[in-house]
């Protein structure tokens, strides 16, 4: 039975589970992070259980519910996709219920204090294009998925978990130095999937913020050439709209959080054919 409670900044996280896929998963990824038994008490951030499905499903073609707050916020899936439901539930979890910080679907990673954020438009690379930089170029890994922005501090804020993978990019990662891969499970909704272990190194960089300093939108295309083109803020923060979770349930506070996140920041679109081309790009643009 796992019942821990795991800081994932900026983020205090209670997991309650039976299946044996979420320990091994936590054991896995999660090793590194600060930890304490579920029942420390203390306020949690998001209080979540993963359990077996109901009725004949704990028997018949066994089902994996995830909860939040005592709340199914969607549909289980199968049993032995416990361990990923995990990972996914808890993006659910950040972009919809982590109040007063603004979050976008972007990986964003970090070097010398500056941040470089690339949001994530459907087959764009990011998470390909996110793991070359964390393994090949050292990049601080603050999360492949959702880029968390505190008004407050006027930063964004580390999130370091395991990089999700999907389909061709396992292999390409796996290749790579440095990265660990788990299990890869065929045929889920999104296609077949793994996922890569954030370097320890992130893991205990977790508490520096960095401010953004490049906002690049990636397009990957088998094969083309490379291109470059600077955008404007004002053209940014429209495709950037497109990424953003919860700019309006914030109202006003959210319109003011994405203009600040823009301010001193360069933004580009670019176009690439390989992950070194993509890798080269990059390098250019954050020198």
């Amino acid at each position: 039975m796992t019942d821990l409670q795991i800081d994932i900044a900026p983020f205090r996280v209670r997991l309650r589970s039976s299946y044996p896929g979420v320990a091994a998963h936590v054991s896995r990824f999660y090793a590194d992070y600060p930890q304490s038994p579920g029942s420390a008490g203390g306020f949690v951030d998001f209080d979540i259980e993963i359990l077996p499905g109901k009725g004949l499903r704990r028997w018949w073609a066994p089902q994996a519910r995830f909860l939040l707050d005592g709340v199914e916020p969607f549909h289980p899936l199968p049993g032995e996709q416990a361990g990923p439901l995990f990972e996914w539930g808890l993006n659910w979890s950040v972009a919809h219920r982590a109040l007063g910080f603004l979050v976008m679907h972007a990986a964003v990673l970090a070097r010398n204090g500056r941040a470089l954020m690339l949001p994530g438009f459907p087959g764009a690379g990011k998470s390909t294009l996110c793991a070359s930089l964390t393994f090949m170029r050292g990049w601080q890994l603050f999360s492949d998925e959702l880029a968390i922005y505190d008004p407050a501090r006027a930063q964004l804020l580390p999130h370091p978990r395991p990089i999700s993978l999907k389909n061709e990019s396992i292999a390409r990662v796996q290749a790579m130095p440095g990265a660990q891969l788990g299990p890869v499970f065929r045929a889920t909704r999104k296609g077949d999937i793994a996922h890569a272990a954030c370097p320890q190194a992130s893991v205990q960089a977790a508490h520096r913020p960095a401010e953004l300093a490049w906002l690049v939108f990636p397009r990957f295309e088998a094969g083309a050439e490379s291109s470059v083109e600077e955008i404007s803020r004002v053209e940014a923060f429209v495709l950037l709209s497109e990424q953003n979770f919860n700019q309006e349930r914030m109202g006003e506070a959210g319109f003011t959080a994405a203009c600040a996140l823009l301010d001193g920041a360069r933004c580009f679109q670019i176009r690439y054919g390989s992950t070194e081309a993509g890798l080269a790009l990059i390098d250019e643009l954050c020198r």
